[in-house]
């Protein structure tokens, strides 16, 4: 078992692996997925929003769309402070705050929806991060989630890299938030209802070498992989990274495109006594 210390070191070393490269340019990609999520979330105007690990903002700017008080917390200072500044530009009231997904400084009962974009699904305590979640959900309130499956493109990518880097002994994969079971199970009985449907979003290159090259530079986990091999094998990762991009691509051109698959769950939890 994975002691207490051990998910304390993972997580001070995942802060410095999200603040270097450049993840905003991964999320400008992925924006569409948030959108999609809040939308399924159907959330109302004016409602108290918390983005769980929120990055650069993806989701909470979405919801800020839609009217609601926000909230967007993260334990990454400089990703928050691209979210505010994108908010800023957009005009869109978001606040955001640097917090821990495993312990939310928030009150029972606080907000009406919670979400996370591939954000939660990376604390080392999923358990604790759950009930999190949930802690800070008003009965009756939503959960949306939107994480990367352990079949899907990104799964299969934190598989090529940990053959070359191997993630901490015990520390279970990120996606098995991807997992509609374990989903369940992480959430538990507060639930009273919760839909899961499998989607998928494209990445787009010119090229396998490109992807490779983008996830290199801006990815941090990508990129710290790299960091962590002593250079003559640099190439063998890149090759592999390169002969992913060529497996997966589903392209009829003389371009790349990759369907990766995530789990989208909006889950309503139950409502408290009468």
């Amino acid at each position: 078992m994975t002691t207490a210390l051990d998910l304390n070191a993972v997580k001070a070393r995942q802060q410095v692996t999200w603040a270097s490269g450049d993840y905003g340019a991964v999320a400008a990609l992925i924006h569409p997925i948030s959108e999609w999520l809040v939308a399924e979330a159907d959330l109302s105007a004016g409602a108290r929003v918390l983005d769980v690990a929120t990055g650069t903002g993806n989701a909470a700017i979405a919801a800020a769309r839609c009217g609601c008080a926000v909230i967007g917390v993260d334990y990454v200072p400089e990703l928050l402070e691209r979210g505010h500044a994108r908010a800023e530009a957009e005009r869109l009231p978001v606040t955001f705050v640097t917090g821990d997904a495993e312990q939310l400084a928030y009150p029972d009962d606080s907000f009406d929806a919670v979400l996370s974009v591939v954000g939660v699904m990376f604390a080392p305590n999923q358990e604790r991060a759950a009930s999190e979640l949930v802690r800070v959900c008003r009965p009756g309130g939503t959960i949306a989630l939107a994480s990367w499956t352990p079949q899907g493109f990104i799964g299969e990518l934190f598989r090529t890299v940990g053959r070359h880097v191997p993630p901490p002994p015990g520390l279970r994969p990120p996606v098995q938030w991807g997992d509609e079971d374990r989903v369940r199970e992480l959430l538990g009985g507060a639930v009273g209802e919760l839909r899961a449907v499998r989607r998928e979003f494209v990445f787009r290159f010119e090229t396998p070498e490109e992807f490779a090259g983008f996830f290199r530079a801006n990815y941090g986990p990508t990129l710290k992989a790299f960091e962590a091999l002593p250079e003559e094998r640099h190439p063998e990762l890149h090759a592999d990274l390169v002969e992913l991009a060529r497996t997966h691509n589903r392209s009829t051109d003389a371009t790349v495109r990759i369907s990766a698959e995530y789990l989208e769950v909006v889950a309503h939890l139950s409502p408290g006594p009468a």
